[in-house]
């Protein structure tokens, strides 16, 4: 079920209505939630609710048993068990088919002719979200950093939390369950600002991200011929602003969901484009994720503790791998080994260069001279394969390439906005969305909400999927 379609604006009417109007207990709501989760997810595939319930079960057994159990060596058995059975289901319904495909050509580089059967399984949405919450769950009660949850339910409800069960935020155990310990009831002011956050969320992925970005952004890379090089950048611009306005949008909409509920999720974006160099980038986007690599696997491996040489080849680790989070596919591993690599330079010249930019004027050449390498880094997140990649880039530099496909209306109205969007990123680096919605006067708000709610009923839209419901 989707945000962006009226079959979810009435499903989230009725779990509202059940949950508060209810005259019951906590816990039955908290079972109310849990029902509506999983039947949130099945309207998709039913049968895939088991994978939920085995890495529920599992999890919350392991997690049970390594906190009576006191020999070490017991508890790291526990531990992996966590881990192979969350990866194993995440590396044979989301790789599988991409080692097959590898393993093939391995094989017929060495003259061995092998056709393997055919791989036709469907990719459970959202698996690479619920496999990486739930492992932080045992990862972190394995190294006793946090409580283990006090029911059954409290932690089946964490892993299948409704607003943020398919593409995040990837939650922490202790930002979210001890929130399910007390009754939760949204004040006046919680509920508004939550419907408020949710319609800004759906006008960013309806309007922005569906109606403007996406016809240009398919006409440039489901083009297969040679483009001019306004066309190329046009493409790739607006699928930067489209990525945005479509993740961040699905954000939004869980924490004002989440917040309409009497619960708080962390933010996952924070004006990521007005960002100075691609450390405070990845302290900007998609957060939950970033931070999740960060401290599951760049700290684990050493971080920047053990020498220079081996921060640069732990950044290098984490970036390729977060790259193939995204996507089993060559591509998505050179966006990261891009990332890295910028990441590395980046510490390069800090140590070499003593610079630091003082002004508007600096800071905002920095940010975009940022953006614009990030745009490089796009066109192979966005392409079909490498082939379509070089063909962009290559006019993107004007090597090649004179047609033009998007028509002079599209141009302006992609590049004007993605433009806005830079700016409005880089001067709201200090600021926050909730902040500006209080702080600003009540009638621009309503003025603003208004505009919003009209631009969502004229849209012609079909209720697009997000884009990260495939990672």
């Amino acid at each position: 079920m989707l945000f962006n379609t009226t079959g979810f604006i009435a499903f989230l009417a009725v779990v509202l209505m059940l949950y508060y109007w209810l005259p019951t207990s906590w816990k039955v709501k908290k079972g109310i939630l849990l029902l509506a989760s999983y039947l949130f997810y099945a309207l998709w595939n039913p049968p895939l609710i088991l994978l939920l319930w085995i890495s529920t079960v599992v999890d919350w057994t392991a997690g049970k048993k390594m906190v009576k159990e006191t020999d070490q060596r017991r508890r790291k058995l526990w531990l992996l068990l966590s881990i192979c059975v969350n990866l194993g289901f995440l590396v044979f319904f989301k790789y599988g088919n991409f080692l097959m495909e590898n393993f093939q050509s391995v094989l017929g580089l060495v003259g061995m002719d092998y056709t393997p059967p055919e791989w036709d399984i469907l990719l459970p949405m959202g698996i690479s979200f619920y496999t990486f919450q739930t492992m932080s769950y045992t990862i972190d009660l394995y190294k006793r950093r946090v409580k283990p949850a006090k029911t059954f339910l409290d932690f089946a409800l964490y892993v299948t939390f409704f607003p943020q069960l398919v593409a995040g935020p990837i939650v922490r155990s202790d930002e979210l369950i001890p929130q399910f310990y007390e009754p939760k009831r949204a004040t006046h002011h919680q509920f508004f600002m939550g419907l408020m956050i949710l319609t800004v969320g759906l006008f960013e992925k309806t309007v922005f991200a569906d109606s403007i970005m996406s016809p240009a952004v398919d006409s440039v890379f489901g083009n297969r011929v040679l483009l001019s090089p306004l066309d190329a950048w046009t493409g790739t611009l607006a699928f930067s602003c489209q990525i945005f306005f479509d993740f961040a949008g699905y954000s939004l909409c869980a924490i004002g969901i989440a917040l309409m509920l009497g619960m708080r999720l962390p933010d996952n974006f924070n004006y990521p484009y007005g960002s100075i160099g691609f450390s405070e980038l990845w302290q900007r986007w998609h957060i939950s994720l970033s931070s999740w690599l960060r401290d599951y696997l760049y700290i684990p491996l050493g971080g920047n503790r053990k020498g220079v040489n081996r921060t640069y080849v732990n950044l290098m680790l984490t970036m390729l791998l977060g790259g193939l989070w995204h996507g089993a596919a060559w591509t998505f591993v050179i966006w990261g080994a891009l990332h890295g690599t910028y990441l590395v330079i980046e510490r390069l010249l800090r140590q070499k260069i003593k610079f630091k930019a003082e002004g508007v004027l600096p800071k905002l050449a920095l940010a975009l001279l940022t953006y614009m390498l990030v745009n490089v880094t796009w066109v192979f997140f966005r392409a079909e394969g490498f082939q379509d990649a070089w063909n962009v880039l290559g006019s993107m530099l004007g090597i090649h390439g004179t047609k033009d496909v998007l028509t002079t209306n599209r141009i302006v109205a992609v590049l004007v906005t993605c433009l806005l969007l830079f700016l409005g990123h880089f001067a709201m680096r200090r600021h926050s969305l909730r902040s500006v919605i209080e702080n600003s006067p009540r009638w621009l708000v309503i003025s603003a909400w208004a505009v919003m709610l009209f631009g969502l009923m004229i849209v012609q839209t079909s209720g697009e999927q997000f884009i990260y419901f495939q990672f």
